[in-house]
Protein backbone atom coordinates (compact mmCIF):
# COMPACT_ATOMS: atom_id res chain seq x y z
CA UNK A 1 0.00 0.00 0.00
CA UNK A 2 0.90 3.58 -0.78
CA UNK A 3 1.69 6.19 2.43
CA UNK A 4 0.70 8.97 1.68
CA UNK A 5 2.66 12.88 3.00
CA UNK A 6 4.47 10.78 5.82
CA UNK A 7 7.85 10.92 7.07
CA UNK A 8 8.04 14.48 5.67
CA UNK A 9 10.81 16.35 7.79
CA UNK A 10 12.08 17.21 10.77
CA UNK A 11 13.39 20.57 10.93
CA UNK A 12 14.86 21.46 14.65
CA UNK A 13 17.71 23.10 13.75
CA UNK A 14 20.11 23.01 15.53
CA UNK A 15 23.34 24.44 17.83
CA UNK A 16 26.64 23.77 16.38
CA UNK A 17 28.68 23.83 19.55
CA UNK A 18 31.19 21.85 22.08
CA UNK A 19 29.84 18.85 22.59
CA UNK A 20 30.64 14.95 22.56
CA UNK A 21 31.01 13.09 19.29
CA UNK A 22 29.72 9.42 19.21
CA UNK A 23 30.93 7.41 16.15
CA UNK A 24 27.36 5.40 15.00
CA UNK A 25 27.29 2.79 12.24
CA UNK A 26 24.30 3.06 10.29
CA UNK A 27 22.90 -0.14 8.53
CA UNK A 28 20.37 0.70 5.28
CA UNK A 29 19.13 -2.56 3.64
CA UNK A 30 19.15 -1.44 -0.16
CA UNK A 31 18.16 -4.72 -1.17
CA UNK A 32 14.81 -4.96 -0.73
CA UNK A 33 11.56 -1.96 -0.31
CA UNK A 34 9.66 -1.81 2.71
CA UNK A 35 6.82 1.02 1.40
CA UNK A 36 6.43 3.61 -1.16
CA UNK A 37 5.39 7.17 -0.32
CA UNK A 38 3.49 9.68 -2.64
CA UNK A 39 6.28 11.24 -4.86
CA UNK A 40 4.65 14.45 -4.12
CA UNK A 41 4.20 14.39 -0.79
CA UNK A 42 5.20 17.24 0.05
CA UNK A 43 1.09 18.79 1.08
CA UNK A 44 0.62 22.37 2.19
CA UNK A 45 -2.84 24.27 3.27
CA UNK A 46 -4.15 27.83 1.87
CA UNK A 47 -6.75 28.06 4.61
CA UNK A 48 -10.05 30.11 5.65
CA UNK A 49 -8.81 32.41 8.16
CA UNK A 50 -11.00 35.23 8.77
CA UNK A 51 -9.34 38.77 10.00
CA UNK A 52 -11.12 37.85 13.27
CA UNK A 53 -8.72 34.86 13.59
CA UNK A 54 -7.47 36.36 16.71
CA UNK A 55 -4.92 39.71 17.93
CA UNK A 56 -2.64 40.41 14.96
CA UNK A 57 -0.06 40.88 17.37
CA UNK A 58 -0.45 38.06 18.78
CA UNK A 59 -0.96 35.16 15.95
CA UNK A 60 -1.36 37.01 12.36
CA UNK A 61 -3.36 34.71 10.70
CA UNK A 62 -6.24 36.73 9.20
CA UNK A 63 -3.69 38.30 6.94
CA UNK A 64 -2.50 35.18 5.65
CA UNK A 65 -6.21 33.87 5.26
CA UNK A 66 -7.26 32.67 1.68
CA UNK A 67 -9.61 35.52 1.57
CA UNK A 68 -6.97 38.37 2.15
CA UNK A 69 -4.12 36.69 0.88
CA UNK A 70 -2.32 38.47 -1.63
CA UNK A 71 -1.56 35.20 -4.46
CA UNK A 72 0.24 37.43 -6.53
CA UNK A 73 2.84 38.24 -4.56
CA UNK A 74 6.30 37.37 -5.69
CA UNK A 75 7.72 36.03 -3.00
CA UNK A 76 5.00 33.37 -2.57
CA UNK A 77 5.02 32.37 -6.25
CA UNK A 78 8.80 31.78 -6.49
CA UNK A 79 8.44 29.69 -3.32
CA UNK A 80 5.62 27.51 -4.47
CA UNK A 81 7.25 26.77 -8.05
CA UNK A 82 10.41 25.94 -5.92
CA UNK A 83 8.73 22.48 -5.73
CA UNK A 84 7.22 21.99 -8.63
CA UNK A 85 5.33 20.59 -8.14
CA UNK A 86 3.78 21.06 -4.61
CA UNK A 87 0.17 19.66 -3.64
CA UNK A 88 -1.81 22.64 -1.70
CA UNK A 89 -5.49 21.97 -0.03
CA UNK A 90 -7.63 24.99 -0.73
CA UNK A 91 -10.03 25.23 2.49
CA UNK A 92 -8.89 24.73 5.81
CA UNK A 93 -10.26 25.58 8.97
CA UNK A 94 -13.26 26.87 8.46
CA UNK A 95 -14.13 24.08 5.76
CA UNK A 96 -17.39 23.10 7.93
CA UNK A 97 -18.87 26.37 8.04
CA UNK A 98 -18.28 27.30 4.03
CA UNK A 99 -21.12 27.75 1.71
CA UNK A 100 -19.78 28.66 -1.68
CA UNK A 101 -21.61 31.06 -3.67
CA UNK A 102 -22.86 29.46 -6.71
CA UNK A 103 -25.39 27.29 -8.46
CA UNK A 104 -28.90 28.38 -6.07
CA UNK A 105 -26.91 30.21 -2.85
CA UNK A 106 -28.21 33.77 -3.28
CA UNK A 107 -26.69 34.74 0.78
CA UNK A 108 -22.89 34.11 0.95
CA UNK A 109 -22.43 36.24 4.86
CA UNK A 110 -18.95 36.62 6.04
CA UNK A 111 -17.35 34.87 8.39
CA UNK A 112 -17.39 35.93 12.01
CA UNK A 113 -15.99 34.98 14.74
CA UNK A 114 -18.13 33.22 17.20
CA UNK A 115 -17.11 31.19 20.05
CA UNK A 116 -19.45 28.39 19.57
CA UNK A 117 -18.09 27.71 16.31
CA UNK A 118 -15.29 24.90 15.48
CA UNK A 119 -12.55 25.05 13.14
CA UNK A 120 -12.69 22.13 10.51
CA UNK A 121 -11.35 21.14 7.36
CA UNK A 122 -11.96 19.75 3.81
CA UNK A 123 -15.57 20.42 2.34
CA UNK A 124 -18.33 21.06 4.49
CA UNK A 125 -19.67 18.13 5.59
CA UNK A 126 -22.32 19.58 8.34
CA UNK A 127 -24.56 21.08 5.53
CA UNK A 128 -28.14 19.84 6.32
CA UNK A 129 -27.56 18.61 9.65
CA UNK A 130 -28.90 19.26 12.84
CA UNK A 131 -27.41 19.37 16.83
CA UNK A 132 -29.06 16.05 18.28
CA UNK A 133 -31.25 17.16 21.42
CA UNK A 134 -30.19 14.41 22.95
CA UNK A 135 -26.08 14.41 23.12
CA UNK A 136 -23.93 16.56 23.07
CA UNK A 137 -21.88 17.78 20.47
CA UNK A 138 -23.55 15.40 18.12
CA UNK A 139 -24.86 16.57 14.64
CA UNK A 140 -27.64 14.29 13.18
CA UNK A 141 -29.40 13.74 9.61
CA UNK A 142 -28.09 13.22 6.29
CA UNK A 143 -25.54 15.31 4.55
CA UNK A 144 -27.14 18.05 2.09
CA UNK A 145 -24.47 17.77 -1.30
CA UNK A 146 -26.42 20.30 -3.30
CA UNK A 147 -23.78 23.09 -2.87
CA UNK A 148 -20.62 20.61 -3.00
CA UNK A 149 -22.67 19.61 -6.70
CA UNK A 150 -22.80 23.24 -7.51
CA UNK A 151 -19.37 24.21 -6.78
CA UNK A 152 -18.22 20.94 -8.32
CA UNK A 153 -19.59 21.90 -11.38
CA UNK A 154 -18.65 25.25 -11.06
CA UNK A 155 -15.21 24.72 -10.93
CA UNK A 156 -15.76 22.40 -14.31
CA UNK A 157 -17.04 25.07 -16.07
CA UNK A 158 -13.82 26.92 -15.52
CA UNK A 159 -11.51 24.13 -16.40
CA UNK A 160 -9.83 24.01 -12.95
CA UNK A 161 -8.59 20.58 -11.80
CA UNK A 162 -9.16 19.72 -8.76
CA UNK A 163 -6.99 16.88 -7.67
CA UNK A 164 -9.19 15.72 -4.85
CA UNK A 165 -12.23 16.58 -1.99
CA UNK A 166 -11.53 15.81 1.71
CA UNK A 167 -15.37 15.09 3.71
CA UNK A 168 -15.18 17.44 6.51
CA UNK A 169 -12.95 17.57 9.49
CA UNK A 170 -12.04 16.52 13.36
CA UNK A 171 -15.77 15.16 13.40
CA UNK A 172 -14.77 11.46 13.81
CA UNK A 173 -14.97 10.02 17.38
CA UNK A 174 -15.84 12.25 20.29
CA UNK A 175 -15.20 14.59 17.24
CA UNK A 176 -13.71 18.48 17.45
CA UNK A 177 -16.40 20.39 19.24
CA UNK A 178 -18.73 18.34 16.79
CA UNK A 179 -19.47 15.20 15.56
CA UNK A 180 -21.10 12.78 13.15
CA UNK A 181 -21.67 9.04 14.34
CA UNK A 182 -19.67 6.49 11.82
CA UNK A 183 -22.74 4.82 10.24
CA UNK A 184 -24.01 8.17 9.02
CA UNK A 185 -20.67 9.49 8.11
CA UNK A 186 -19.88 6.25 5.98
CA UNK A 187 -23.18 6.77 4.07
CA UNK A 188 -22.55 10.40 3.29
CA UNK A 189 -19.15 9.79 1.78
CA UNK A 190 -20.67 7.58 -0.94
CA UNK A 191 -22.97 10.18 -1.87
CA UNK A 192 -19.82 12.21 -2.32
CA UNK A 193 -18.64 9.04 -4.21
CA UNK A 194 -21.21 9.10 -6.18
CA UNK A 195 -21.50 12.58 -6.93
CA UNK A 196 -17.90 13.45 -8.13
CA UNK A 197 -17.86 9.93 -10.00
CA UNK A 198 -21.22 11.49 -12.17
CA UNK A 199 -19.52 14.72 -12.64
CA UNK A 200 -15.96 13.46 -13.70
CA UNK A 201 -16.70 10.06 -15.52
CA UNK A 202 -13.01 10.00 -16.55
CA UNK A 203 -10.89 7.86 -13.68
CA UNK A 204 -8.30 9.40 -15.09
CA UNK A 205 -8.86 12.75 -14.45
CA UNK A 206 -11.41 11.67 -11.76
CA UNK A 207 -10.81 13.77 -8.00
CA UNK A 208 -10.18 11.33 -5.10
CA UNK A 209 -12.39 11.45 -2.43
CA UNK A 210 -10.69 11.45 1.32
CA UNK A 211 -11.74 11.07 4.89
CA UNK A 212 -12.65 10.97 7.43
CA UNK A 213 -9.71 13.49 8.54
CA UNK A 214 -10.48 13.68 12.34
CA UNK A 215 -8.72 12.54 15.03
CA UNK A 216 -7.83 8.06 15.12
CA UNK A 217 -10.72 6.37 17.28
CA UNK A 218 -10.60 2.27 16.51
CA UNK A 219 -14.02 1.96 16.58
CA UNK A 220 -15.56 4.52 14.72
CA UNK A 221 -13.18 4.15 11.85
CA UNK A 222 -13.89 0.44 11.93
CA UNK A 223 -17.50 1.36 11.50
CA UNK A 224 -16.86 4.15 9.09
CA UNK A 225 -14.88 2.10 6.65
CA UNK A 226 -17.21 -0.92 7.16
CA UNK A 227 -20.43 0.89 6.08
CA UNK A 228 -18.38 3.15 3.75
CA UNK A 229 -17.35 -0.48 1.78
CA UNK A 230 -14.76 -0.63 -1.24
CA UNK A 231 -13.50 1.83 -3.73
CA UNK A 232 -15.39 4.46 -2.46
CA UNK A 233 -12.35 6.13 0.11
CA UNK A 234 -8.95 7.02 -2.00
CA UNK A 235 -7.59 8.03 0.80
CA UNK A 236 -8.36 7.30 4.96
CA UNK A 237 -7.00 10.34 6.58
CA UNK A 238 -6.44 11.57 10.20
CA UNK A 239 -5.05 13.64 12.06
CA UNK A 240 -2.26 13.79 14.61
CA UNK A 241 -0.94 16.90 17.08
CA UNK A 242 0.82 14.08 19.52
CA UNK A 243 2.55 17.11 21.37
CA UNK A 244 -1.03 18.64 22.26
CA UNK A 245 -1.33 22.45 22.65
CA UNK A 246 0.96 24.94 21.25
CA UNK A 247 1.07 26.81 24.27
CA UNK A 248 2.20 24.03 26.23
CA UNK A 249 5.71 25.40 28.77
CA UNK A 250 6.95 21.94 28.08
CA UNK A 251 6.97 21.62 24.81
CA UNK A 252 10.98 22.52 24.14
CA UNK A 253 11.13 19.27 26.43
CA UNK A 254 8.97 17.30 24.40
CA UNK A 255 10.41 17.69 20.88
CA UNK A 256 13.52 16.89 21.77
CA UNK A 257 12.68 13.78 23.82
CA UNK A 258 12.73 10.13 21.78
CA UNK A 259 10.52 8.10 23.81
CA UNK A 260 8.19 10.81 23.59
CA UNK A 261 8.16 11.02 20.49
CA UNK A 262 8.13 7.84 19.24
CA UNK A 263 5.10 6.86 21.57
CA UNK A 264 2.78 8.17 18.15
CA UNK A 265 4.02 4.99 16.41
CA UNK A 266 1.10 3.15 18.33
CA UNK A 267 -1.88 5.49 16.67
CA UNK A 268 -0.42 5.48 12.94
CA UNK A 269 -0.02 1.57 13.58
CA UNK A 270 -3.89 1.31 14.69
CA UNK A 271 -4.80 3.35 11.50
CA UNK A 272 -2.44 1.17 9.03
CA UNK A 273 -4.33 -2.01 10.77
CA UNK A 274 -7.76 -0.69 9.66
CA UNK A 275 -6.66 0.72 5.95
CA UNK A 276 -5.03 -2.61 5.59
CA UNK A 277 -8.35 -4.82 6.99
CA UNK A 278 -10.69 -2.40 4.55
CA UNK A 279 -9.31 -0.24 2.00
CA UNK A 280 -5.43 -1.27 1.18
CA UNK A 281 -5.91 0.20 -2.22
CA UNK A 282 -6.51 3.45 -0.54
CA UNK A 283 -3.47 4.33 2.13
CA UNK A 284 -3.14 6.27 4.92
CA UNK A 285 -2.86 9.94 4.82
CA UNK A 286 -2.38 12.58 7.68
CA UNK A 287 -4.13 15.23 6.38
CA UNK A 288 -2.75 17.40 9.55
CA UNK A 289 -0.01 16.43 11.36
CA UNK A 290 1.83 19.62 13.15
CA UNK A 291 2.99 18.71 15.92
CA UNK A 292 1.24 21.10 18.50
CA UNK A 293 -2.56 22.29 18.23
CA UNK A 294 -3.48 25.49 17.84
CA UNK A 295 -1.37 26.87 15.12
CA UNK A 296 2.34 25.55 16.44
CA UNK A 297 4.07 26.70 19.53
CA UNK A 298 5.11 30.47 19.03
CA UNK A 299 8.50 31.83 18.59
CA UNK A 300 9.30 27.66 17.48
CA UNK A 301 9.73 26.79 14.42
CA UNK A 302 7.36 23.26 13.79
CA UNK A 303 10.44 21.10 13.85
CA UNK A 304 10.03 17.48 13.39
CA UNK A 305 6.97 16.63 11.16
CA UNK A 306 7.57 12.98 11.17
CA UNK A 307 4.49 13.27 8.46
CA UNK A 308 2.28 16.24 7.81
CA UNK A 309 0.14 18.45 5.97
CA UNK A 310 1.57 21.67 6.89
CA UNK A 311 0.39 25.11 6.60
CA UNK A 312 1.84 27.01 3.33
CA UNK A 313 1.21 30.50 5.56
CA UNK A 314 0.04 31.56 8.48
CA UNK A 315 0.20 30.17 11.99
CA UNK A 316 3.59 29.23 14.31
CA UNK A 317 3.77 26.10 11.90
CA UNK A 318 3.81 27.66 8.44
CA UNK A 319 6.38 27.27 5.09
CA UNK A 320 5.93 30.59 4.51
CA UNK A 321 6.58 34.11 7.20
CA UNK A 322 3.10 35.43 7.05
CA UNK A 323 3.89 39.08 6.09
CA UNK A 324 7.09 38.34 4.24
CA UNK A 325 6.57 35.55 2.51
CA UNK A 326 10.18 34.68 3.18
CA UNK A 327 10.91 30.91 3.73
CA UNK A 328 10.80 29.74 6.94
CA UNK A 329 13.23 27.31 8.40
CA UNK A 330 10.26 24.47 7.85
CA UNK A 331 10.73 25.73 4.37
CA UNK A 332 14.19 24.78 3.65
CA UNK A 333 13.93 20.99 5.17
CA UNK A 334 10.81 20.20 3.03
CA UNK A 335 12.43 21.92 -0.37
CA UNK A 336 15.65 19.23 0.22
CA UNK A 337 13.12 16.36 0.80
CA UNK A 338 11.24 16.93 -1.90
CA UNK A 339 14.12 17.19 -4.49
CA UNK A 340 16.35 14.68 -2.71
CA UNK A 341 14.21 11.90 -1.15
CA UNK A 342 12.12 9.60 -3.82
CA UNK A 343 9.20 7.18 -2.77
CA UNK A 344 10.91 4.28 -2.54
CA UNK A 345 11.43 3.77 1.59
CA UNK A 346 14.76 1.15 2.56
CA UNK A 347 14.81 -0.27 5.80
CA UNK A 348 17.70 1.53 8.05
CA UNK A 349 19.43 -0.05 11.73
CA UNK A 350 20.96 1.92 14.36
CA UNK A 351 20.98 0.88 17.42
CA UNK A 352 23.71 3.41 19.05
CA UNK A 353 21.55 6.11 20.47
CA UNK A 354 17.96 6.82 20.12
CA UNK A 355 18.78 10.89 19.65
CA UNK A 356 19.51 9.83 16.08
CA UNK A 357 16.68 9.20 13.83
CA UNK A 358 17.33 7.96 10.11
CA UNK A 359 14.81 7.61 7.19
CA UNK A 360 16.77 6.29 3.78
CA UNK A 361 14.52 6.10 0.38
CA UNK A 362 15.76 5.67 -3.28
CA UNK A 363 17.20 9.00 -4.52
CA UNK A 364 14.88 10.80 -6.63
CA UNK A 365 17.29 11.27 -9.24
CA UNK A 366 18.39 7.70 -9.79
CA UNK A 367 21.50 5.97 -9.00
CA UNK A 368 21.96 6.39 -5.50
CA UNK A 369 20.16 6.83 -2.08
CA UNK A 370 19.01 9.68 0.17
CA UNK A 371 19.04 9.40 3.80
CA UNK A 372 18.22 12.29 6.45
CA UNK A 373 20.07 12.11 9.92
CA UNK A 374 17.89 13.93 12.36
CA UNK A 375 20.03 14.62 15.96
CA UNK A 376 17.50 15.44 18.58
CA UNK A 377 20.23 15.84 21.15
CA UNK A 378 21.99 19.06 22.33
CA UNK A 379 24.87 17.51 23.43
CA UNK A 380 25.72 14.86 21.52
CA UNK A 381 27.24 15.17 17.80
CA UNK A 382 27.54 11.66 15.63
CA UNK A 383 29.81 10.72 13.24
CA UNK A 384 28.03 8.21 10.96
CA UNK A 385 29.90 5.10 8.90
CA UNK A 386 27.02 3.69 6.29
CA UNK A 387 27.37 -0.47 6.13
CA UNK A 388 25.12 -2.48 3.17
CA UNK A 389 22.70 -4.67 4.35
CA UNK A 390 22.17 -7.84 1.90
CA UNK A 391 20.57 -10.96 2.25
CA UNK A 392 22.16 -13.92 0.13
CA UNK A 393 20.52 -16.96 -0.94
CA UNK A 394 22.89 -19.71 -2.03
CA UNK A 395 21.97 -23.89 -2.62
CA UNK A 396 18.65 -23.35 -0.53
CA UNK A 397 20.88 -21.61 2.94
CA UNK A 398 20.13 -18.10 4.09
CA UNK A 399 22.82 -16.04 5.12
CA UNK A 400 22.91 -12.23 6.36
CA UNK A 401 25.59 -10.19 5.17
CA UNK A 402 26.45 -6.74 6.77
CA UNK A 403 29.12 -5.54 4.57
CA UNK A 404 31.89 -2.98 5.91
CA UNK A 405 31.73 0.39 5.90
CA UNK A 406 30.31 1.83 2.77
CA UNK A 407 32.70 5.52 2.68
CA UNK A 408 30.50 6.52 -0.84
CA UNK A 409 33.09 9.02 -1.88
CA UNK A 410 32.88 9.10 -5.71
CA UNK A 411 29.17 10.78 -5.90
CA UNK A 412 27.98 12.51 -2.49
CA UNK A 413 25.96 15.60 -2.08
CA UNK A 414 25.48 17.11 1.30
CA UNK A 415 23.32 19.57 2.96
CA UNK A 416 23.08 20.29 6.74
CA UNK A 417 20.85 22.45 8.42
CA UNK A 418 21.86 24.33 11.47
CA UNK A 419 20.24 27.37 13.57
CA UNK A 420 22.03 30.85 14.37
CA UNK A 421 23.99 30.81 17.53
CA UNK A 422 22.43 27.75 18.40
CA UNK A 423 18.89 29.34 18.95
CA UNK A 424 16.16 26.77 17.85
CA UNK A 425 13.75 28.90 18.41
CA UNK A 426 15.25 31.33 16.03
CA UNK A 427 14.09 31.90 12.06
CA UNK A 428 17.31 31.95 10.75
CA UNK A 429 18.75 28.50 9.52
CA UNK A 430 22.23 27.66 7.64
CA UNK A 431 22.82 25.65 5.15
CA UNK A 432 26.46 23.81 5.39
CA UNK A 433 28.15 21.66 2.82
CA UNK A 434 30.43 19.57 4.76
CA UNK A 435 32.82 16.58 3.44
CA UNK A 436 32.68 14.06 6.35
CA UNK A 437 29.00 12.85 7.56
CA UNK A 438 29.55 14.73 10.98
CA UNK A 439 25.77 14.93 12.26
CA UNK A 440 26.26 18.10 15.12
CA UNK A 441 23.81 18.40 17.97
CA UNK A 442 20.65 19.72 17.33
CA UNK A 443 20.89 19.04 13.59
CA UNK A 444 19.64 17.78 10.69
CA UNK A 445 21.49 16.27 7.38
CA UNK A 446 20.43 15.21 4.48
CA UNK A 447 23.12 12.91 2.33
CA UNK A 448 22.74 11.81 -1.19
CA UNK A 449 25.62 9.04 -2.31
CA UNK A 450 24.81 7.97 -5.83
CA UNK A 451 27.40 5.25 -5.86
CA UNK A 452 25.69 2.77 -3.48
CA UNK A 453 24.64 -0.51 -4.64
CA UNK A 454 20.98 -0.38 -3.71
CA UNK A 455 19.04 -3.53 -5.88
CA UNK A 456 15.87 -1.50 -4.77
CA UNK A 457 16.61 1.45 -6.27
CA UNK A 458 17.78 0.06 -9.56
Amino acid sequence: MDLKCIFSLAILVSQISLSSTQNVNVVIQGETSIGETDDNFVCATLDWWPTEKCNYNQCPWGKAGLLNLDLKKKGLINAIKAFNPLRIKVGGSLQDQVVYGVGGVKNCPNFMKNKDIKVTFGLNALLGRNRSQIEKGLWVGDWKSQNARDFMKYTISKGYKVDSYEFGNQLSGAGMGASVEAEQYGKDIVVLKNLVKELHPDPETQPKVLGPSGYYDEKWFNSFLEVSGHAVVDGVTHHIYNLGPGDDPNMITKIQDPSYLNQVAQTYKGVLNIVNKFKPQSGAWFSEFGGALHGGAKDLSPTFADGFWQTLIGGNYALLNTTTSIPNPDYYGALLWHRLMGSTVLAVTQESNPNLRVYAHCAKKKPGISIIFINLSKDSSFNVTLSNYEHQSRNSRSTDVTKPEFRGSKDREEYHLAALAGNIQGQIVFLILPTPISIAAHSIVYVTIRDFQAPACA
